[in-house]
């Protein structure tokens, strides 16, 4: 009978300690729940030169780049997607291309006020026979990034104009300067 009893006693704690293991579980996901952050409202209005105010500067490091700056003038966030449609020159025959690896891991969002970059890469001695050119269009990219979105404007480049070949290249909107000049 002692057997017995010992069995049984050892079933009975096995049986309270799942409940108890139970009743934590429960206890935890709510405090969990609780202590989920609350969800923000999706932006879905993109930027566009129409809600931004774009600038293109020149720095210092790393050499033969440039800085191009979008900085939300509207009083909603909007967001910049992929990277920016660039053309060289008043006649652009192709728009400059998108450095892929610079891609990051969320789309930028830019709160009222706010700016992303983009680094340009303009010429490189890998690349052929390059011009100088005094202008930049700029156009923003759709949501789907296969095409853009809002009217082009056009930038006067630093200096008077600058030298491009066909190494050029433009990073994706970046959150940070030293991100998008990284490349």
């Amino acid at each position: 009978m002692r057997i017995a009893h010992r069995v049984t006693t050892r079933a009975a704690a096995s049986s309270m300690v799942v409940a108890a293991l139970a009743l934590v579980g429960v206890q935890a996901a709510a405090q969990t729940a609780s202590a989920a952050p609350k969800k923000t409202a999706v932006v879905t209005t993109p930027c566009t030169t129409a809600n931004t105010k774009l600038t293109v500067s020149e720095v210092s490091r790393p050499i033969n780049h440039l800085l191009l700056t979008a900085t939300n003038t509207s009083t909603k966030p909007c967001n910049a997607y992929g990277a920016p449609y660039l053309g060289f020159g008043a006649n652009a025959q192709a728009a400059v291309p998108w450095l892929e690896d610079s891609q990051p891991q969320a789309v930028v969002t830019l709160a009222p006020g706010e700016s992303a970059y983009a680094g340009i890469g303009t010429y490189s001695p890998d690349g052929g026979k390059g011009t100088t050119h005094k202008t930049l269009d700029v156009v923003f990219a759709g949501r789907a990034m296969d095409g853009s979105t809002g009217k082009p404007q056009t930038l006067k480049l630093p200096n008077g104009g600058t030298y491009v070949n066909s190494s050029a290249f433009v990073t994706y909107w970046q959150d940070d300067v030293a991100d998008a000049l990284y490349w």
